[in-house]
């Protein structure tokens, strides 16, 4: 796709923005409302194709490309993205390390938006530790049995399809050899639990998911071989964390935009705000902040594109751009003052929005490790 097709497919989204998504964000989001109606757009775009390839009826689009269709949805209403994104490495993951058959059968149902979902790693005693899942896959004739649960699953009442991290090898082993990954549809035996509650992500459902005696064709299995189920979480959480350092990138500089136009506009002394040092030195550090974690971000996305081994960069954009984005929201609701506290400002859903990127995707602490190992394997 041409850089002319990308620029349209960018304006495209920013119409959509300013159209649907901004007269309504705040009211599904204190509601904490499923926004259908924002879902069918999305899918008239071809979001939840975005980054599938033209010869199974997605976009596309380069990371680069959809980084920054995700920090204009981030700043709009962060909610909206999460609900392509965990769709997206869904598909990634599908169209990368699948079958044939696999990528043939589910990737055109992916990029038109009828068949939705998400990533279905974490349990309830296990998140950062992959190897510690429980969920277990036994193979029974030309079918695999699952039991066990899945929790914090974004899409999970919602969406229908999910790649599901499984152990196929004895309860209790860590061997990368026994835990693979399978796409799994509701059905019989897949139920979902309950709904989570949370302090902000409002809008997009966060389930807990159920699987008693499911049964799953054995030519789910990603890839159609056991034991690769780490690398295929591996490999989509590289789009993964470009996504969520797009995210941050996106609430970063919305924060800032707030803070900026009502320092402008809110006098004290008989000046503006933003004239006082205070302010301006705030600001000052929140427009660096956010150029910085663009540029990180856009150069974890390009490491993508090329195929090149990303998770260096990828973990310094995360980090970075997570971090922003929570010391951009603080500090715009302190310029705020008493009005950034108030649910009828911007500012307060950011401040809300913001913590929940420095755990996703992998805790800032883990990328501080992941990048602390890459320097030193490097060195």
């Amino acid at each position: 796709m041409s850089e002319t097709d990308d620029d349209a497919i960018l304006d495209a989204v920013d119409r959509f923005l300013a159209r649907e998504v901004r007269p309504v964000a705040m009211r599904l989001e204190h509601a904490d409302e499923y926004p259908h109606a924002l879902v069918e757009g999305m899918k008239a775009l071809g979001l939840f194709g975005a980054t599938i390839g033209a010869e199974h009826g997605g976009l596309g689009l380069s990371p680069v490309t959809y980084a920054r269709i995700v920090e204009r949805v981030a700043a709009e209403w962060m909610s909206l993205s999460g609900i392509f994104n965990s769709h997206l490495i869904m598909a990634w993951i599908t169209e990368r390390l699948g079958t044939e058959a696999q990528k043939r059968a589910f990737l055109p149902r992916f990029a038109t938006g009828e068949l939705r979902g998400g990533l279905a790693l974490t349990e309830p005693d296990c998140g950062t530790d992959l190897r510690a899942i429980r969920t277990t896959a036994r193979r029974d004739g030309d079918h695999y049995v699952v039991n066990g649960t899945k929790t914090w699953i974004s899409n999970g009442i919602e969406g229908s399809c999910y790649a599901l991290l499984v152990k196929t090898g004895p309860a209790g082993s860590r061997e990368a050899q026994h835990i693979s990954m399978l796409l799994a549809e509701k059905g019989p035996g897949f139920t979902v639990g309950r709904r989570l509650e949370k302090l902000g992500y409002k809008g997009l459902d966060s389930a807990e998911l159920v699987f008693t005696d499911y049964r799953v064709p054995a030519d789910r299995l990603i890839g159609g071989v056991e034991g690769r189920g780490l690398a295929c979480a591996l490999t989509g959480l590289e789009l993964g964390r470009v996504n969520v350092a797009a995210r941050g990138v996106g609430i970063a500089q919305r924060a800032l935009d707030e803070a900026l136009a009502y320092a402008k506009t809110r006098r004290t002394f008989g000046r503006p705000i933003a004239e006082h040092q205070a302010i301006a030195m705030k600001l000052a550090d929140m427009a660096t902040r956010t150029e910085a974690a663009r540029l990180l971000t856009e150069k974890a996305a390009r490491m993508l594109a090329s195929g090149a081994r990303s998770d260096l960069e990828a973990g310094m954009a995360k980090l970075f751009a997570t971090e922003a984005a929570v010391e951009n929201s603080l500090e715009a609701m302190r310029i705020h003052g008493g009005y950034g506290y108030s649910k009828e400002y911007v500012v307060e859903r950011l401040y809300r929005d913001a913590p929940l990127l420095v755990i996703g995707e992998g805790t800032n602490e883990i990328q501080r490790l992941v990048i602390a190992k890459r320097l030193v394997g490097e060195g």
